[in-house]
C-alpha cells in the first residue's frame, strides 16, 4: 500500500537521518541525468533507498514508506565544490584593503624566523566544522577543503583533519581530505621586498604525514569520506614534493589540487625561479594529468591552456573571490572552447555557489564581450557533473538511477525571485544560495530550512566571531612593519564617537 505523505510530515523527519525504507521526494521541478542528455521535469520526483536514488520521473506507482511533496520547489543534484572554504576566510579582509602583502598575507622576514599557530587545536577543528555546515546550508554536498596558511606556523596538520573527518561524518557532508603542505614560501626582507625561502626536508615530511592520512581516511564512514593531495600554492613547492605528491596520488589513485596560474605574485616568482610560467613547468616534470584540479587559471596563458587540454586537467573556477580581487577567468566559455573541463568553487564566504554561478556568468559575457556567452544550465553543469567528472564519481553530480542521493532543494517560491521562468535560470539570476530549503547526503537529511545535524549554528556563529577577531588582534604581529589594526584594516567610514549635529 502506498502511504503518501505530505509536507506536513517534512518537519517531523529527524535531522541527521536517512528515512527508513523507500520514499520518494515530489516538487514542481526536478533536474533528471537521462542517458541521453540533462532534463527538467515538472511535477516530477525522486525516488530513494539507502543511499542511492533508484526511480526518477513524473509519479512512482509502486510501494513508498513515504512521499515528501516539496511545493513549488526545485529538486536537483548537490553541488560539488573543488575548492570549499574550511577556514573563516581572511581573504574578505583585503577585499576593500590592498595590496595584499602589507596586510599580512606575506610574511615578514622577522615574523617568519617565529612564525605560530595562531589557533589552538581545538579553534582549528572548531572552524572546520563551522565551514562545512556554511556548505551544506547553501545546497554544497562534496567537498574538496582549502583553508589559508597565513596564520598558520606552516602547514595543516593530521590532528586537525582527523576532526575534519569527524566532523563531515557528524553533520553528513562528503569530503576529500588532505592536510594542506609545502616546501617554501615567500617572505619581505628587510627592504620590503619579496624573496622565495624554502624548507624541503620540513615539506617532505608533512607530504609523508598527509600520504598516510589519506591512505588511512580512505573510503570510511562508510563512503563519505575520501583522501586527496593538496599541496599548497604552485610557487611554495619544490620539484621533489610535486614528483612525490603526484606518485604518491597515481598510487592510491586520488585526486591533486594544486593553485596555480592564480595571480601575479605566482607569477612573477615562478619565472624567477623556473623561467617559465606554472603549468608549463609541470609540464616539463610530467605529472600534468587529468587528476590534476588546478584553481583558478586567471591568469593563464594560451600556451598554459593548451597545455591543460592536452592533458586533462580540470579546473576549478571560482569567479565570486577572483572578482572580488579584480580578476576573472578568461573566459569560461574560451576554455570550454579549448576542450577543458571546467569544474567550480567557492573558496571564500559565503560559500554560495548560486552566487558563484551568477558572478561567474556575468563575468563571462563581459570577458567575450556578447550576451549570449555561456549560459545558467552550463555553469550548472560545471557546478555538479564536471565536479563529479574530475573526481571520478558518475554516481554523484546528477539525479538518475544508481546515483548517490546528494541532493539539493530550492525554494521557487521564495518571495525574492517571482516571477518565476525557467528553474535554472531563475535560481542563477535571481536567487542566492539563502533559497536551498534541503540538503540530502547519502540519503540522510543533513541541513534543512537553516538547520543543521551535528551544530548549534546560533552558537556556532557567536564562537566564530569571536575567535576570528581574536585572530585579526593578532595581524599586526604578521604584517610588514607591524603597523596597528586600524592602519592594517581601516573602517569604511570614520568612527564617530559623538552624536550628529541637527
Amino acid at each position: 500500500m502506498t502511504i503518501a505523505m505530505t509536507t506536513a510530515d517534512w518537519p517531523a523527519l529527524p535531522l541527521g537521518k536517512r528515512p527508513p525504507g523507500r520514499w520518494a521526494l515530489a516538487a514542481r521541478f526536478v533536474i533528471a541525468d537521462f542517458p541521453e542528455a540533462r532534463r527538467v521535469i515538472t511535477d516530477g520526483e525522486v525516488v530513494i533507498e539507502n543511499d542511492r536514488i533508484i526511480w526518477v520521473g513524473r509519479r512512482f506507482e509502486g510501494k513508498l514508506a513515504a512521499r515528501y511533496d516539496m511545493g513549488e520547489a526545485l529538486i536537483a543534484p548537490g553541488f560539488i565544490d573543488l575548492d570549499a572554504l574550511s577556514d573563516l576566510d581572511t581573504t574578505v579582509l583585503a577585499m576593500d584593503n590592498q595590496p595584499g602583502w602589507k596586510k599580512g598575507r606575506v610574511w615578514p622576514a622577522d615574523y617568519a624566523a617565529q612564525a605560530y599557530e595562531m589557533y589552538t587545536p581545538e579553534e582549528l577543528a572548531f572552524q572546520k566544522r563551522y565551514a562545512f555546515a556554511q556548505l551544506l546550508l547553501n545546497g554544497i554536498t562534496s567537498a574538496l577543503p582549502i583553508a589559508s596558511l597565513f596564520y598558520r606556523a606552516w602547514g595543516e596538520t593530521v590532528a586537525e583533519f582527523e576532526a575534519a573527518a569527524a566532523a563531515a561524518e557528524d553533520l553528513g557532508l562528503r569530503v576529500w581530505l588532505g592536510p594542506a603542505y609545502r616546501t617554501g614560501g615567500v617572505i619581505l626582507d628587510e627592504a620590503g621586498a619579496m624573496q622565495p625561502v624554502f624548507d624541503e626536508a620540513r615539506g617532505l615530511e608533512e607530504l609523508a604525514e598527509a600520504a598516510a592520512f589519506a591512505k588511512r581516511i580512505h573510503g570510511s564512514a562508510n563512503g563519505l569520506i575520501s583522501g586527496m593531495f593538496a599541496p599548497d600554492r604552485v610557487e611554495t613547492c619544490t620539484e621533489a614534493l610535486l614528483r612525490k605528491t603526484f606518485a604518491h596520488a597515481d598510487d592510491m589513485d586520488m585526486p591533486v589540487r594544486l593553485h596555480m596560474a592564480q595571480g601575479e605574485m605566482e607569477l612573477q616568482t615562478v619565472r624567477r625561479l623556473q623561467g617559465t610560467t606554472a603549468p608549463q613547468w609541470l609540464d616539463s616534470l610530467g605529472v600534468l594529468s587529468s587528476r590534476l584540479i588546478a584553481p583558478h587559471a586567471t591568469v593563464a596563458t594560451d600556451d598554459d591552456l593548451s597545455r591543460y587540454a592536452a592533458n586533462g586537467v580540470t579546473v576549478a573556477h571560482c569567479p565570486l573571490v577572483s572578482a572580488r580581487h579584480g580578476s576573472s577567468l578568461k573566459s569560461f566559455s574560451r576554455l570550454k572552447a579549448k576542450g577543458i573541463r571546467i569544474g567550480m568553487g567557492t573558496d571564500t564566504a559565503p560559500p554560495d555557489m548560486v552566487l558563484n554561478m551568477a558572478v561567474g556568468l556575468m563575468a563571462n559575457r563581459i570577458a567575450e564581450g556578447r550576451g549570449d556567452a555561456g549560459s545558467s544550465a552550463e555553469f550548472y553543469d560545471a557546478a555538479t557533473l564536471n565536479g563529479a567528472d574530475a573526481l571520478k564519481r558518475p554516481d554523484l553530480g546528477r539525479i538518475a538511477p544508481g546515483a548517490k542521493a546528494d541532493i539539493a532543494i530550492f525554494d521557487m517560491g521564495d518571495r525574492m525571485i517571482a516571477p518565476r521562468i525557467d528553474p535554472i535560470q531563475t535560481l542563477v539570476y535571481g536567487a542566492t544560495g539563502r533559497v536551498t530549503r534541503a540538503t540530502f547526503v547519502d540519503g540522510r537529511l543533513s541541513m534543512r530550512d537553516g538547520a543543521v545535524a551535528g551544530i548549534d549554528l546560533i552558537a556556532a556563529r557567536a564562537q566564530a566571531q569571536d575567535q576570528f577577531d581574536r585572530l585579526i588582534e593578532r595581524y599586526p604581529e604578521r604584517t610588514y612593519g607591524h603597523p596597528p589594526v586600524e592602519e592594517i584594516f581601516p573602517p569604511s567610514y570614520p568612527s564617530s564617537q559623538t552624536e550628529p549635529s541637527s
